[in-house]
């Protein structure tokens, strides 16, 4: 059976909405990123860059949350989009995997998790991740889905970091995008999303981020250069 590594940050969320759409079956494996659970040998034999979420199918290793929507829409055939629009697939569902998915992570990082203010670096990123939204929200004009005209993974992957919008961005920076808003709303309103909300709820993940919780994080932050 599938295993998922979970932890529930936007990433691996993604994977959990899919999970829910599909009713694809699986064992959930909780990894406590606060407590630093993803950097042991055996998380990083399935993924060797720490981070959740990863995959383990039948002997088969895939991590990173867009390339995990990737593998299991090709395996399974759902919510991969249709052959015509397989371009416009793989084009938005990169956007979201180099552009607005990294940009929110940096955002969140310098906004609220800097050890020091460093002005140029929260503009910076901040307006990367609104430029970002400027262009899924032109795109979104008159559209309900992101990519053809039903839901795929492309729409997931998006959700995973809108939905934390107010973090990023603040707490009224959905209503900025009208056709996001649009989009996101019509999206929560499924019942996958409320079963994957609920995924893992029974497992008290820590929750303080204190200095051990920014250790695993940041661990680069703490360690010494070897020159």
């Amino acid at each position: 059976m599938l295993k998922f590594y979970f932890h529930p940050g936007p990433n691996p969320m993604k994977v959990a909405l899919f999970l829910a759409e599909t009713g694809l079956p699986f064992e959930l494996v909780p990894v406590d990123t606060l407590k630093g659970e993803q950097h042991t040998a055996e998380f990083k034999a399935i993924n060797p860059n720490a981070k959740t979420p990863a995959i383990e199918d039948n002997g088969v290793r895939v991590f990173d949350s867009n390339a995990i929507l990737l593998y299991l829409a090709d395996k399974t055939g759902k919510l991969a989009s249709t052959p015509e629009n397989r371009g416009e697939l793989l084009s938005w569902l990169m956007f979201i995997a180099t552009g607005l998915g990294p940009y929110s992570g940096q955002c969140v990082h310098f906004t609220h998790h800097a050890p020091e203010k460093i002005d140029y670096a929260a503009n910076r990123y901040r307006r990367e991740t609104q430029r970002h939204y400027d262009v899924l929200d032109a795109h979104l004009n008159n559209r309900d889905f992101i990519v053809g005209d039903e839901l795929s993974i492309v729409d997931i992957a998006a959700w995973g970091w809108v939905d934390r919008i107010g973090f990023v961005l603040g707490e009224d920076a959905l209503a900025t995008y009208p056709n996001v808003q649009r989009w996101f709303n019509n999206i929560n309103s499924r019942p996958s999303v409320e079963q994957a909300r609920n995924m893992g709820k029974d497992i008290e993940f820590k929750s303080e981020f204190d200095d051990v919780a920014k250790r695993a994080f940041f661990p680069q932050n703490y360690a010494v250069a070897n020159k």
